[in-house]
């Protein structure tokens, strides 16, 4: 069964009705599975989020100033194909959801992982020496994120992956200045 279809008008309009049709199955199904709404909307939030994740294979290998440009890469590749660029369907969801504090907790737990994965790269990166010692992961990872996110929605708006791209670049670049510095080696 996949409701997340049953998102596509968003989580807020989509009825009962409209999620039986897009699961193709009865009432009863649908209860077997999810007591209430808040339980399927919060499928959707982690099957939105095992989506995002899997189409970012990239993100495993973070390790280097090389690994992140190739995750933001494909990122970008990802919305230069026919019907792109595409907005986030979880930045879609808070958008839609940030009034009900019902569905805050799961939404921040999806992007908290998010992050998390986009951290612990970073940290990698800080344990190599390619980032100062006072830099922290988690912050970075959020301000990549909040940049990608703000992109992917203008680059939606725009109907142009142009302020996607200067987002990523931009966002990356601010990266840099948390570079450790160089280490000169003495002969």
């Amino acid at each position: 069964m996949s409701p997340i279809r049953a998102a596509d008008p968003g989580v807020s309009a989509a009825s009962l009705d409209d999620v039986l049709a897009a699961a193709g199955c009865g009432k009863s199904q649908l209860y077997h599975y999810f007591t209430d709404r808040s339980e399927l909307v919060q499928a959707v939030i982690d099957r939105q989020l095992e989506l995002i994740l899997a189409n970012q294979p990239a993100l495993n290998k973070v390790d280097s100033w090389a690994g992140l440009r190739r995750w933001a890469d494909q990122i970008l590749d990802k919305h230069r194909v026919p019907g792109g660029p595409f907005a986030c369907p979880l930045g879609s969801m808070a958008a839609e959801l940030k009034n009900d504090e019902a569905y805050l907790p799961a939404l921040d737990a999806a992007f908290d992982r998010w992050e998390s994965a986009l951290a612990a790269g970073l940290e990698k990166m800080r344990e190599r020496g390619q980032l100062r010692k006072s830099a922290d992961p988690h912050r970075l990872a959020a301000a990549l994120l909040a940049a990608l996110q703000g992109g992917m929605l203008s680059a939606r708006v725009h109907n142009d992956i142009t302020p996607l791209e200067d987002a990523v670049d931009n966002a990356l670049l601010a990266l840099r200045h948390k570079a450790a510095a160089p280490r000169i080696v003495k002969r």
